[in-house]
């Protein structure tokens, strides 16, 4: 029999009426992180002061919205029937590609608006976007989701995990695999590959960036085949797609560059907008 367990509360605290999730402080907290990291790389690399300070403002709740659409096209046969809780995104249900799609679009027209390059800013913020994205993946932790299947308490003790995580993985008498923990350790050894490639590689313009999409990509190809509460498209599980599509095309950006643009600016040098 199952031990009675209950989760961690997913309120952190209430201001009167006003509910405050940990979901939230969570994301903001990777998001206020990686600013941070990329208003200073900004600074190194000579871009005006307000770059990013100025794009998340416009960003960030363009990727959040995007993601949120992005989630509920693709479980439009649910919430068609419960429009009211389409934008009860406190509860989760965000999709990250939604909100890469909003964010590299808005990034474009702010580039292209302050006639700054693209593929500069892409490269600076690229390990900020894959910390915000490791440390986003607790706020799934604490709202039970983004899981694996079925598991037992004495598996997920033979992986040496803390109780507190064990225990959260306990979801309605079932212990499950911790999916959203490999898909965080994966972003965090990410982020610590961008930082030191960046100093020891010879990079050119936007490869840095290119090398975040495609290693995530990879890692998210397996983890999503793990995962039970994939969003899908008929029979097929739409993130591992897109992720295959992502791969394929950063390897080429990638080879085109090195093969046919011998003299494309290097990491952190103008480029064309």
């Amino acid at each position: 029999m199952v031990q009675t367990i209950e989760p961690i509360n997913r309120v952190a605290f209430q201001l009167g009426s006003i509910h405050i999730y940990w979901y939230g402080i969570i994301i903001a907290s990777g998001a206020l992180l990686g600013l941070l990291l990329a208003m200073r790389e900004g600074r190194r690399l000579k871009l005006p002061a307000d770059t990013f300070t100025d794009l998340i403002l416009y960003a960030a709740p363009i990727a959040v919205i995007s993601a949120r659409i992005y989630y509920v096209a693709f479980e439009w046969g649910y919430y068609s029937k419960h429009p009211g809780e389409i934008i009860a995104i406190w509860n989760g249900g965000i999709a990250i590609y939604g909100a890469l799609i909003g964010a590299v679009l808005t990034t474009i027209v702010y580039c292209k608006l302050r006639h700054l390059s693209f593929w500069k800013v892409a490269d600076v913020a690229a390990p900020s976007v894959i910390l915000g994205q490791a440390i986003g993946r607790w706020g799934n932790f604490i709202n039970q989701e983004a899981h694996g299947g079925p598991t037992t308490r004495a598996a997920l003790e033979h992986m040496h995990l803390p109780d507190f995580i064990v225990n959260q993985m306990l979801i309605n008498g079932t212990y499950y695999i911790p999916t959203f923990l490999y898909e965080s350790v994966w972003n965090i050894i990410g982020f610590i590959l961008l930082l030191v490639i960046r100093r020891v590689v010879r990079l050119k313009s936007g490869e840095l960036f290119m090398t975040y999409v495609v290693w995530y990509a990879i890692g998210r190809s397996y983890i999503e085949g793990l995962r039970t509460d994939s969003l899908m498209l008929g029979p097929l599980r739409v993130s591992q797609w897109l992720a295959v599509v992502l791969i394929i095309v950063g390897i080429v950006l990638i080879a085109y560059w090195r093969i046919f643009q011998k003299n494309r600016p290097h990491y952190g040098e103008q480029t064309q907008h």
